[in-house]
């Protein structure tokens, strides 16, 4: 028989080593413990920069989407743009910049509309998603080394249903489209 108890321990965080660190994440050993019972150990954490993900709505309502070659999935993959948040930096500026650098809109009425952790159980970043209004293309893309993006407008209805279809994979990108969803059905839409 199990005895009942109030809810899961807040465990207490203890010493850190950095395992290992690259250019985009650092590795860390996390030293937590905690009573009753007593249990100690090691967790491994993911440390990156937080992130930044845009929906940007064009005047006829279609959402910008991207699609470029992802290295850990070893396919392409549909997205929103977005990228990362840059030391010191606001999450609202930092979506304007990567959508203007990513696929060269521009538009209206930027603001914050959730933030996200994108997988609590090991990363320690947040995910910022950034809603831009009367999109349209302004401006040449300005790629990092890396990038190769191919941009197109879709109606928001049907990338919702490729999202709903499984055609959208890409958690963060679903977490921002059900914050658009939100947004459109509202009182304000």
């Amino acid at each position: 028989m199990s005895t009942p108890h109030a809810g899961p321990a807040r465990w207490q965080k203890g010493s850190e080593r950095v395992i290992a660190s690259t250019r985009v994440v650092d590795l860390v050993g996390v030293r937590y413990s905690r009573t009753d019972p007593a249990r100690e150990g090691e967790f491994i954490v993911i440390r990156a920069s937080d992130w930044v993900n845009v929906l940007a709505l064009t005047p006829e309502r279609h959402l910008v989407l991207i699609r470029q070659f992802r290295f850990g999935i070893d396919d392409f993959s549909l997205e929103i743009p977005g990228g990362v948040i840059e030391a010191g930096e606001d999450p609202v500026a930092a979506g304007i910049r990567e959508l203007r650098e990513e696929t060269g809109f521009e538009g209206t009425g930027a603001r914050l509309l959730g933030s996200v952790h994108p997988n609590p159980a090991i990363q320690a970043n947040r995910c910022h998603i950034v809603l831009v209004e009367g999109a349209r293309r302004q401006t040449e893309t300005d790629f990092d080394d890396d990038e190769e993006i191919e941009t197109s407008t879709v109606p928001v209805g049907q990338v919702l249903e490729w999202a709903r279809s499984g055609r959208i994979t890409h958690s963060l990108v679903l977490c921002g489209l059900l914050h658009l969803e939100g947004v459109l059905s509202g009182p304000a839409a």
